[in-house]
């Protein structure tokens, strides 16, 4: 199938954004990358700005959806599921063309212009993605899975960013064994099953 004007050109700005930051390229070098003129770029896209912020929509499925990959076979364990996607997430930052997250790179290179429309988009990515892994750990029988969903997120932030530092992968490695930890910490304190050896009495007897 070929793609239209309009995904190229958003395909074009992303692999340009993703490498070279959201300043430093120029709408000339997307239409050119893209194989179209600047005029038609603009009929597709009335500013940069706007080019921005279709960037990073693009991104936003396919980011949650990656992690979701990483994650897993629901029917596995927490623990288990969630060393896999630091595992994952490693393999990932590995890779040569790997600049970190979009999101979180738009953000601070905007940081100045809190009302940008990429920074807006960036925050509603982050709450997203923070919804989506509190499910993920509600379906996985995590007593309190609001405060795990979001010390697990600040972990995910801290590697891409230790990564990005010290061109070291094993940093993602140390958070998976912290969220590992944390996970484990929050089933202790789950109550125990109808059923279980921790439930009955006689057991306990």
């Amino acid at each position: 199938m070929t793609k239209t004007t309009s995904t190229r050109i958003v395909a074009a700005a992303e692999a340009l954004f993703y490498e070279h930051g959201l300043r430093s390229v120029g709408v000339d070098a997307i239409a050119e990358r893209a194989g179209v003129t600047k005029r038609t770029l603009y009929n597709h896209f009335q500013s940069k700005d706007a080019l921005i912020a279709a960037y990073l929509d693009a991104r936003d499925t396919a980011t949650v959806e990656r992690y979701r990959g990483w994650l897993g076979d629901p029917s596995r364990p927490m623990e288990e599921r969630m060393a896999g996607l630091f595992a994952a997430l490693a393999d990932h930052a590995a890779q040569p063309r790997w600049r970190g997250c979009g999101f979180t790179r738009a953000a601070v290179e905007l940081a100045g212009q809190p009302g940008h429309p990429a920074v807006r988009m960036a925050a509603r990515h982050k709450k997203r993605f923070a919804e989506w892994l509190e499910q993920e750990l509600r379906d996985g029988g995590a007593t309190d899975p609001a405060h795990l969903a979001r010390h697990i997120s600040l972990l995910i932030e801290g590697a891409i960013a230790q990564m990005l530092i010290h061109g070291d992968t094993s940093y993602a490695l140390s958070a998976g064994d912290a969220a590992v930890t944390l996970v484990a910490a929050d089933r202790a304190l789950a109550p125990p099953q109808p059923g279980s050896a921790a439930a009955s009495p006689e057991r306990a007897a």
